[in-house]
């Protein structure tokens, strides 16, 4: 299992990039969260096997109507406890 901090840049706010998220990861059967950041980022973390969350990445890309200019990933300590994935306010 790995964890990953993911901080997409773009047109990725108001556009259902959230929403689309969640539907995704939900589908890859993953966890972790997702939220929009002052500076017009959204930050993500989100936990399973690497290559799941690869396709995610790569299948949130591809669904959301924005546009993802720069995508930064960092691995981060897994959370064992977590369910579920949900969008954080």
């Amino acid at each position: 299992m790995e964890r990953r901090s993911v901080r997409f840049v773009g047109r990725v706010q108001g556009v259902g990039f959230r929403m689309t998220a969640r539907e995704v990861a939900g589908e890859c059967a993953l966890t972790g969260w997702v939220r929009n950041e002052p500076d017009g980022s959204v930050t993500m973390e989100i936990q399973g096997e690497p290559g799941k969350i690869e396709a995610c990445l790569d299948s949130i890309e591809s669904r959301t109507a924005g546009r993802v200019d720069h995508r930064h990933e960092d691995k981060i300590p897994p959370v064992p406890s977590e369910r579920g994935f949900e969008i954080r306010f």
